[in-house]
């Protein structure tokens, strides 16, 4: 009895798939929603063919809007106020979408399609970030699954950023990819230094970008992105400073910095790195350098499951639960997170508890 129910429930599953594909490629191929206007903020219009999303309909005429998952509806960053001609709300987009932005028809823009004419409102800030074109000058393999980038702009080009931001890289067609894709990696070198700038990307198994960026890409070749993006940056304080990253999320917390040392900023920092084992752990020497170079500045990494042969002396445990031991009052920092969005809703818990307000605690989530 319970295979059969489990066969029946495969087999409508399996009808359910089918019909879906079907559905997206009649809606593809079949369906001609001819050409459509796009108004953006009333006195911007652009004329794009019906049927594509709006994220990747906007990218192909040179507005950047901001998406960390270059448009699969799961980084919530695409926001839109869509005026009219946007279709109903869908559910993928709720989750990422409070009570008030569905009210204010805040949308995602990588959900909605354009089926006829569409009229939005964005950010006048969006219309000055540009496309750029560099040329690979180094890559650098950090640990086994993690590599530095070093991307230099074409002479005379300069890229000004905020320490936090990020660029969303294009990675062009290669082997079985036949679209270009755009995903977003936080920028790691110092904004001073706008000729050049500094990705850490970690390898994603069977991800678009990271296979193309760890097989295919070479030193030499030239790669397209675009930029700045994102509201998580260093704020004019002298809070004494939380920092809590993992994995690449180290990459925005180096360039904040960077930015402390550079600009001789005082103020009491702490940052916290969290690895599984001691393979994962990198820039240790550039963070004892930062140590020594930034007046009250003190890194501490930690292990959550160090190998025995690790021999490891610091820090055990959960990057959370390293935070809880070091910080005892907490209503005069402000924080600055980096990383998965478990880890960081986890240490914003742990935050809240020590006293630091929710509206000083900053995150990038990726």
């Amino acid at each position: 009895m319970a295979v059969e129910v489990i066969r029946t429930v495969s087999i409508v599953s399996g009808i359910g798939v089918f019909l879906a594909a079907l559905l997206t490629l009649a809606e593809r191929f079949l369906l001609n929603y001819g050409m459509c206007k796009i108004t953006i903020n009333n006195d911007r219009e652009l004329e794009v063919k019906g049927g594509n999303h709006l994220l990747g309909s906007l990218l192909q005429n040179g507005i950047f809007i901001p998406s960390a998952c270059g448009g699969r509806g799961s980084c919530g960053l695409c926001k839109v106020k869509v005026i009219s001609g946007g279709g109903p709300l869908l559910s993928t987009e709720t989750p990422y979408l409070t009570k008030e932005e569905q009210e204010d028809n805040i949308r995602l823009s990588c959900q909605v399609k354009v089926r006829e004419d569409v009229a939005i409102e964005i950010p006048e800030e969006l219309f000055s970030i540009r496309e750029y074109t560099t040329t690979v000058e180094k890559i650098v393999d950090l640990t086994y699954d993690t590599k530095a980038l070093y991307l230099r702009l074409k002479d005379g080009e300069e890229l000004s950023f905020k320490a936090g931001q990020y660029v969303q890289i294009k990675v062009p067609q290669y082997g079985k990819v036949t679209e270009e894709v755009y995903r977003a990696y936080s920028i790691a070198s110092s904004p001073l230094q706008k000729e050049m700038i500094k990705l850490i990307i970690r390898r994603v198994p069977h991800g678009i970008c990271t296979t193309y960026i760890f097989d295919y890409l070479k030193e030499g070749d030239k790669l397209d992105l675009n930029g700045p993006h994102g509201d998580f940056f260093l704020r004019e304080s002298d809070r004494e400073m939380i920092c809590i990253a993992g994995g690449s999320g180290l990459a925005p917390i180096n360039s904040i910095l960077y930015e402390i040392r550079d600009k001789n900023i005082r103020r009491k920092a702490t940052f916290f790195f969290g690895c599984v084992e001691k393979r994962d752990l990198y820039y240790t020497d550039e963070m004892k350098a930062f140590e020594k170079q930034i007046p009250d500045f003190r890194f501490v990494p930690a292990l959550s499951a160090p190998r025995e042969a690790d021999n490891w002396p610091g820090e055990v445990g959960l990057i959370t639960e390293v935070v809880d031991r070091y910080i005892t009052d907490g209503s005069g920092m402000e924080a600055y997170l980096c990383g998965s969005p478990g880890m960081i809703d986890a240490c914003i818990q742990v935050l809240l508890q020590k006293g630091i307000p929710e509206d000083r605690i900053y995150y990038d989530k990726f």
